[in-house]
């Protein structure tokens, strides 16, 4: 649904029947296809979203890595639009993550919550270590790659389909969303950041447990940037 360019957005989902079908009803305006990456929901993930006309994959099951890279060889569309199934991001805002791809000015965009401000990055301990370990990344990515970015970590993102197959994505788990920001540098293509607002998920938890993944995100940050 921009001129001649074929939108696929992709939503990965582990158990989200409570926001999923709001996230697709939305959705729905600004893209050709909707594919929700299912990783084996033991809820009614699968059938809300069938109900609403996406298209449903169960995946590998490993993690959202995992399911976005699956997802590339499904995808019909030349740009895809990754959004999160838990009603954090906002899907009015696709427009601006394509708006730099179609015209021309970029391969891969990202939404910055630092810059659109967020209502999960704050009020407890759990919030506090997230925002740091993410400010933390991101400086050693500006410091290693010689840019200015000011997210590094949001999984609402827009890149094209052919670079996303150039970058050889290896992660599994939610650490694929650095991976992706430093191999399209470090691969030269041209990536540049939007404001984008980060909501309180609409229902249930994180499926994100610091204390078990904090050491993979610093094994792919050093991984990559050697």
């Amino acid at each position: 649904m921009a001129g001649k360019h074929f939108i696929s957005i992709v939503i990965p989902a582990l158990n989200e029947e409570a926001s999923v079908g709001d996230v697709i009803a939305k959705c729905l305006h600004y893209g050709d296809e909707i594919i929700v990456m299912d990783g084996h929901s033991d809820d009614r993930t699968k059938e809300v979203a069938e109900g609403l006309g996406a298209k449903v994959i169960t995946d590998c099951g490993k993690g959202k890595g995992a399911a976005i890279r699956e997802s590339v060889s499904h995808v019909k569309g030349d740009i895809i639009v990754f959004i999160d199934a838990d009603g954090s991001h906002d899907p009015a805002d696709i427009p601006k993550l394509i708006e730099p791809i179609i015209k021309g000015e970029a391969d891969h965009v990202s939404g910055s919550r630092l810059i659109g401000g967020s209502s999960e990055l704050h009020g407890g301990f759990d919030e506090f270590f997230r925002l740091a370990g993410s400010a933390f990344i991101t400086a050693c990515i500006n410091w290693r790659l010689h840019v200015r970015l000011s997210d590094s970590q949001n999984g609402f993102r827009a890149i094209k389909t052919d670079i996303i197959k150039q970058l050889d994505l290896r992660e599994d788990i939610t650490t694929i969303e650095q991976e992706m920001i430093i191999k399209t540098i470090r691969k030269g293509f041209r990536l540049t950041e939007v404001p984008s607002h980060e909501y309180k998920r609409k229902a249930g938890s994180s499926k994100v447990v610091l204390r078990s993944v904090w050491f993979r995100y610093g094994y792919c940050l050093v991984k990559n940037l050697l």
